[in-house]
């Protein structure tokens, strides 16, 4: 049985303390939380435990009270992870719209077929129940695109921008206006519907300016557009194993002449993966110097790409080793969730992390950085760490070292998003008397 409740809001004077919790490191300590700030990391006076004695995460007194104590012996305790890149608006329509090729083309195709049928409840609805899901799993925010333009209008960023007011206190949204064609032949119109959707609160300008036209005269557009409403940029790009697909170049010419210095943000970049290793290292260096964020999205460029090769397939995913080696400012995403792009997705940073470690051959602690740490950078959200001073954003999981954590991806978990508790989500099982006995005598050991 697996149960989720949220807990109370932050308080003037609001005190939290996680008593024996593990870190990452190994060490055993406890925590104590400050207006949502972290307080005081202390050693643990309370000792070490083995596996086989393990309580579960438990919060004594209420959401009201001044000070609650949570014991998390038995838990892991992370700076909690933030996504990146998703899409709200599509999020869960897997079951509803299909995409027989299964592949990039015939999802976007489904997608504009179904815009009819997504009305603003119903987008809502979609919506808060993934983002329910993804709060659940330890997210504390999440950068979500939204299509905009011919066929769907501006709802999706009408109903994701009320969406992020709604949830404010709990998690932190951001809603990226994704624009169709601004140089096919409904251009005009489409750029006349994401000024509006800008104006009606949406965060930054997005796209996919490898699929346009004319992509560099789409991309001095867009940055105009970025420039006008004072907002950074977060553009897919190159989802495509064709190696003569490799817009990003032009988008790095883009910020270099227009001196845009607000955020810049490439999600996908599929086809950089695909280059030859010095066009790699190369291109690296140069996203490193313009300080342009790259957000890798394995599960469904692994899903999408690489269809067409009988033998021999391609590996759907940017060069994310490389790209580390190179400075780039590196995020981890898990993009669609349960959509006509991508039918599968727990909406779990573990799974994301876990993908990175077999997909992208990262270290488990790497691949965790890149979901966590390079996530909240690529966001232009603050650095959290399990330090005095940090923002107390955090997530306990039921795992003895960060491996287990991303392997084993226990549903046991603690969510903490500014010093409160806003989910807890605990685990009962029974086994056959006989199996408990061994698995007991085995913790002892």
């Amino acid at each position: 049985m697996i149960g989720t409740g949220q807990v109370g809001g932050r308080h003037q004077g609001s005190r939290l303390i996680l008593r024996n919790a593990r870190l990452a490191d190994g060490a055993l300590v406890d925590v104590e939380i400050d207006d949502g700030v972290i307080a005081a990391v202390i050693a643990s006076t309370q000792g070490d435990v083995n596996a086989g004695a393990r309580e579960p995460a438990r919060a004594q007194g209420s959401d009201h009270d001044i000070g609650v104590d949570v014991e998390l012996r038995g838990y892991l305790l992370l700076p909690s992870p933030v996504e990146p890149h998703a899409h709200l608006d599509k999020a869960l329509l897997a079951s509803r719209v299909s995409n027989p090729s299964q592949g990039l083309d015939g999802a976007v195709t489904a997608m504009r077929e179904a815009y009819a049928t997504m009305t603003e409840k119903d987008i809502a609805r979609r919506a808060l129940l993934a983002t329910v899901e993804a709060i659940s799993h330890g997210f504390t925010a999440i950068r979500t695109h939204a299509d905009c333009g011919d066929g769907i209008g501006s709802r999706s960023v009408r109903v994701l921008v009320e969406l992020r007011e709604q949830l404010r206190d709990v998690i932190d949204l951001q809603v990226v206006a994704m624009v169709r064609s601004i140089t096919g032949s409904n251009g005009a119109s489409n750029v006349a519907m994401l000024n509006e959707c800008m104006l009606a609160g949406a965060d930054l300008v997005g796209a996919a300016p490898w699929r346009e036209p004319d992509p560099r005269a789409a991309l001095d557009q867009l940055f105009d557009v970025a420039g006008a409403f004072k907002c950074g940029v977060d553009f897919h790009m190159d989802e495509t194993t064709d190696t003569g697909t490799f817009v990003l170049l032009k988008l790095i010419a883009a910020v270099r002449d227009q001196g845009f210095g607000a955020a810049v943000t490439a999600s996908h970049c599929v086809s950089l993966g695909m280059q030859i290793p010095r066009v790699i290292r190369e291109t690296s260096r140069t996203l490193a110097v313009s300080g342009i964020s790259v957000v890798a999205l394995p599960q469904s460029n692994l899903y999408l790409q690489g269809r067409n090769h009988k033998t021999k397939k391609l590996r759907g995913i940017t060069p994310v080793g490389e790209l580390l080696a190179a400075g780039v400012t590196v995020a981890g995403g898990g993009d669609n969730w349960r959509d006509p792009f991508n039918p599968m997705g727990r909406i779990d940073a573990f799974e994301t992390a876990s993908l990175l470690v077999s997909a992208a051959h990262l270290s488990p602690q790497d691949a965790y950085a890149c979901v966590s740490r390079g996530a909240r950078a690529s966001m232009g959200l603050p650095s959290v760490t399990i330090a005095c001073g940090s923002p107390a954003d955090l997530l306990a999981i039921r795992a003895e070292s960060l491996d287990e954590a991303i392997a084993g991806a226990s549903e046991q978990r603690m969510v903490i998003k500014a010093g409160r508790i806003v989910s807890n989500t605990t685990q009962s099982q029974t086994l056959l008397p006989s199996l408990h006995r061994l698995v007991y005598d085995a913790g002892k050991s």
